[in-house]
C-alpha cells in the first residue's frame, strides 16, 4: 500500500496549519512555498479537505484557510480518507465493493485484521502529535 502524492500533500499542508496560532489563516501559496509543493494542486487538495470539515476556507481579502477544528481532533486518517477516500488494502475490504467470496475466504479474515490494526494506528496519529514531535526534532 502507497500513498498518492495528494494524500502526502494534503497531511503536509495541514501539518502546516496545525503549527501556525490557532486563529492565523494561511494564504494557501504560503503553505506551498513552505512544503515545496504546487499551488493549484495544494488548492485542490484543500477544496477535499474543507469539503470533510477538516480545514475551513476563509473568502475575501483575508482569505485563505485554518483548520476546522483543534489539531488534537484531526488524524492522519481522517487526512487521507478526506483526499484517497475509505483505505482498502484489498477490494473485498472496500465498503464500495465488496466480495461474495469473503464469508469462505482463506485471505479475508487475516488482511480484515491488519487493516483493522492499520486504521486504528492511522486514528492514533493527531495533527497535534505530529506538531510537537516535529517541534522537538527542530
Amino acid at each position: 500500500m502507497r500513498l498518492t502524492r495528494a494524500a502526502d500533500y494534503g497531511a503536509r499542508g495541514t501539518l502546516y496549519l496545525a503549527r501556525q496560532p490557532r486563529d492565523r489563516v494561511v494564504l494557501v501559496g504560503e503553505i506551498a512555498r513552505a512544503e515545496g509543493v504546487p499551488e493549484s494542486y495544494l488548492a485542490k487538495i484543500f477544496q477535499s479537505l474543507a469539503r470533510a470539515g477538516l480545514v475551513r476556507s476563509h473568502r475575501g481579502a483575508r482569505g485563505g484557510f485554518s483548520l476546522a477544528r483543534p489539531a488534537a481532533e484531526i488524524t492522519l486518517r481522517q487526512i487521507i480518507e478526506a483526499i484517497e477516500g475509505p483505505l482498502a488494502l484489498n477490494r473485498c475490504l472496500d465498503p464500495r465493493e465488496g466480495c461474495e467470496c469473503s464469508p469462505t475466504c482463506p485471505i479475508y479474515a487475516p488482511l480484515a485484521a491488519v487493516q483493522e490494526r492499520l486504521m486504528a494506528s492511522l486514528d492514533a496519529i493527531t495533527l497535534d502529535a505530529m506538531a510537537m514531535k516535529d517541534s522537538v526534532g527542530d
